[in-house]
């Protein structure tokens, strides 16, 4: 998004703190962010704390002169490639809807020639409410575009649709309606994520608890920068990511079909937590409990993806293979041999004894030329971290070629 201009306008809603981050993705990004903060959203963050991270002046006031005279709001309307409404309260959707212009942001968004992307944010009855649903369709077919709303718990303490999405959903729906390229633009991942099953009938299996976050937060880091991404994931209960093609299995044997078939690729990455067995002599009726003996269930194993991938020719294999490790005791140790029996470039290793599967934190051990402990963060901050080292390694590779 190098040289994009962003226009951000900031409503008024606890959601506006996400806001802050956002300038920050735009700014990293290369894009240049003026903001518009609304009355209301001026009583969630200060003026000081977005002009420090924008860099730019921070316009609230319509009738402000001074403004007026240097950034008239038809031209503060016109000087950005893209207007971001971000938390879009119910409030500034019934203006938008309505042609309502009382306001310096209201006014920008009725003098604006430029696509408006808006990322809803508000209590889940005002987002079912029937005139914030009309003012959303009036909205779609007057061009508008949005991201969100996402579900999830509220700072109200009520549960459902109406969480304003988070920056990185946010700043990648923007990046697509730019059409922006990123650095892995061009670029062919697979990344595998969540559990497998394996079946025991045909209504029980074996799996585990992975729930796919990580794995989903990995792709919509690599999506954002331009990647073409193949999403091959296990059962989950959770959104896919955006901006990927998402290729659905059950078992072992269905992922690494899928793997095979997305490939080649230029990086590979196995989050899934696959079974590491199946159940051999597997029964095509249900199982009927008759009160007699228990069934005997005979195992083997199932293909090992990571490995498999690893060992491929020159010609075919990717030239970044990272694999996960999920360990519950001497997760360093265990990590170190399965990264060399599995001869993949990289392996991330986590201790999962606590609450790690189904939450939104990780704490990784880094195995590649060098070893690191990151520290405890969030998914979507290993994702963003685990980018920025695959962009890295690739462009070495790309100057080493020259």
């Amino acid at each position: 998004m190098n040289g994009k201009r962003i226009l951000l306008i900031i409503g008024g809603g606890i959601a506006a703190y996400k806001s802050l981050e956002l300038i920050r993705r735009f700014g990293k990004a290369g894009a240049s962010v003026r903001a518009i903060l609304t009355r209301a959203g001026a009583q969630f963050v200060t003026p000081l704390s977005v002009g420090a991270l924008s860099g730019d002046t921070v316009y609230q006031d319509l009738f402000d002169l001074t403004d007026e005279a240097q950034m008239g709001h038809i031209a503060l309307s016109r000087a950005a490639d893209l207007v971001v409404v971000a938390p879009a309260t119910a409030d500034l959707m019934a203006k938008m809807a309505h042609g309502r212009a009382d306001d310096l942001a209201s006014t920008v968004l009725m003098a604006t020639d430029k696509p408006v992307l808006v990322a809803p944010a508000m209590n889940v009855r005002m987002w079912e409410h029937k005139a914030t649903v009309r003012n959303a369709q009036t909205l779609t077919k007057d061009g508008i575009h949005f991201v969100g709303p996402a579900q999830g718990d509220m700072a109200c303490g009520e549960h459902g649709f109406g969480r304003m999405a988070e920056p990185e959903e946010i700043f990648t729906a923007a990046q697509n309606l730019l059409g922006a390229k990123g650095p892995l633009d061009g670029r062919h991942i697979i990344i595998t994520s969540g559990p497998t099953h394996e079946a025991i009938d045909p209504v029980r299996y074996i799996a585990n608890r992975s729930s796919g976050r990580q794995g989903s937060a990995i792709a919509e880091a690599l999506a954002a920068r331009g990647a073409q991404v193949s999403f091959i994931t296990g059962p989950v209960n959770i959104e896919p990511p955006r901006g990927v093609q998402v290729i659905r299995v059950q078992s072992a044997r269905d992922m690494e079909k899928a793997v095979q078939a997305a490939l080649p690729a230029d990086v590979a990455i196995f989050a899934a937590a696959v079974a590491d067995w199946r159940v051999k002599n597997a029964d095509t009726q249900k199982i009927k409990k008759d009160g007699g003996a228990l069934p005997a269930l005979a195992l083997e194993e199932n293909p090992d993806i990571l490995a498999g991938v690893s060992a491929l020719g020159a010609d075919k294999r990717p030239k970044l293979v990272i694999g996960f490790a999920a360990e519950t005791e001497d997760v360093l140790a265990h990590a170190r041999a399965k990264k060399a029996r599995k001869k993949c470039d990289w392996l991330l290793a986590n201790d999962v004894s606590g609450d790690c599967f189904g939450s939104e934190d990780n704490q990784i051990i880094f195995l590649g030329a060098k070893e690191e402990h990151w520290p405890k963060m969030r998914k979507s901050d290993v994702a963003e971290r685990l980018a920025h080292k695959i962009i890295t390694a690739l462009g070495e590779e790309e100057n080493n070629k020259k």
